[in-house]
């Protein structure tokens, strides 16, 4: 499982049975929706690059926080104070870590999300009732895209593909998702799941 894509990280949402095209979602529609986005709560499915699939649970706590918990092992991705930290119980030597600001995920979590930005979005399309959007660091498009898949009334996010700097795919859908509400510091600390692992 490549992980880094994930913190990086569409196939066509599962069950949205509405066969008629919806309008396209306004990017000042999204880009406002992302940033009303401040905690967010639920299970999600992962879709690796070589088709395993992982289950879990996400936290998310914008701007520049997030935590995945993978369901049947130890494995935990952790995202805060600008960097990236992957626990793999595979791994040996500790963490690997990176900045966030190399990983498309850190478009998601930016203080002020604004796909107005001139090479930012690279695709902004409908599909049955979902409006897709591919976006990159317009200054650095070789870490790679983050390719979101969004519905409507109200706009929601539903999932989204990573496709990160070496090319492979990271799919991830996102459950019923709980919006609002405080989750804990210490969820997002790299710091603290350094000292609780050694």
């Amino acid at each position: 499982m490549n992980l880094r894509s994930l913190a990086l990280a569409p196939a066509l949402i599962i069950g949205l049975a509405v066969p008629a095209l919806a309008e396209k979602i306004p990017l000042n529609e999204i880009s406002n929706y992302l940033n009303s986005l401040k905690t967010l709560t639920g299970a999600f499915t992962q879709v690796n690059n070589d088709g395993s699939i992982s289950t879990g649970t996400v936290y998310i706590q914008r701007p520049g926080r997030v935590r995945f918990e993978y369901n049947n092992d130890s494995t935990l991705v952790l995202a805060s104070a600008g960097n990236v930290a992957i626990f793999d119980p595979k791994s040996s030597g500790g963490p690997q870590q990176y900045p966030l600001s190399q990983t498309p995920l850190s478009i998601i979590l930016d203080a002020n999300v604004d796909l107005s930005r001139a090479n930012m979005v690279t695709g902004h399309s409908e599909g049955k009732n979902s409006t897709i959007v591919t976006a990159q660091d317009p200054e650095h498009p070789e870490y790679g895209n983050i390719q979101m898949v969004f519905t409507p009334g109200p706009t929601e996010l539903r999932q989204w593909v990573v496709t990160d700097d070496a090319g492979e795919k990271t799919t991830v859908i996102l459950g019923e998702m709980s919006k609002g509400g405080a989750i804990a510091s210490s969820k997002f600390s790299i710091r603290n799941e350094l000292a609780r692992r050694n």
